[in-house]
Order: structure tokens, then C-alpha cells, then sequence
């Protein structure tokens, strides 16, 4: 609804006597970032990417050693798998709807 209202007026002139030209024309230029500054940035995130793939495969067996010993200690009953299905089931729907909707 603001959406509609605000296309409808979009191309639409207000007279301002030149206010808006003369008050862009006053403001400063923009700061421009050092020439050393992205090849920096992109250094941090290789070096933060290679540390991170360097300890996933410890951190994942460490996770699913875990998961597992959790799971397999724990008596499972009908209820808690049709729980666990339906949560899945919600989360499943919830995504697709999600994904589907249209603005």
C-alpha cells in the first residue's frame, strides 16, 4: 500500500527554486579509503578462511562425536520422534512459505 502511493508520486517535480542543486553542490566530496586498506582486508579474510578450514575437520568429529554419544544415551519414544518430525515438518513449511511469498 505505501509502496503503491510512493511509485505513484515518485516522478513527481517539486519547485524548490534551485535549493536542492545549490545544496548538493556545497557538500564536501566523499573520503576515499586508502589504496593499502583492501588488499589488507582481503588478506585478514584469507588468513581467517585457512584458519577455519584448518580446524573444521577436528571441530566437526568433535561435534558429531557428541551428537551421537548424545542421541545413543538417550531412550527414544513415539512421541519424541513424531515431535521431532513435526518440528521438522513446521520448519520445512516455514521455509517454503518463506521462500515463495511474493512482496
Amino acid at each position: 500500500m505505501l509502496r503503491d502511493v510512493g511509485r505513484e508520486h515518485r516522478a513527481d517535480y517539486v519547485a524548490d527554486d534551485g535549493f536542492t542543486q545549490r545544496v548538493m553542490a556545497q557538500l564536501p566530496e566523499p573520503a576515499t579509503l586508502p589504496a593499502w586498506r583492501r588488499p589488507a582486508v582481503v588478506l585478514l579474510w584469507v588468513l581467517g578462511i585457512g584458519a577455519l578450514m584448518f580446524s573444521l575437520p577436528g571441530l566437526f568429529e568433535q561435534v558429531f562425536r557428541g551428537a551421537v554419544a548424545m542421541l545413543a544415551g538417550q531412550r527414544l519414544g513415539l512421541a519424541d520422534v513424531a515431535m521431532a518430525l513435526i518440528l521438522f515438518g513446521a520448519a520445512t513449511w516455514g521455509t517454503l512459505v518463506y521462500a515463495v511469498r511474493s512482496d
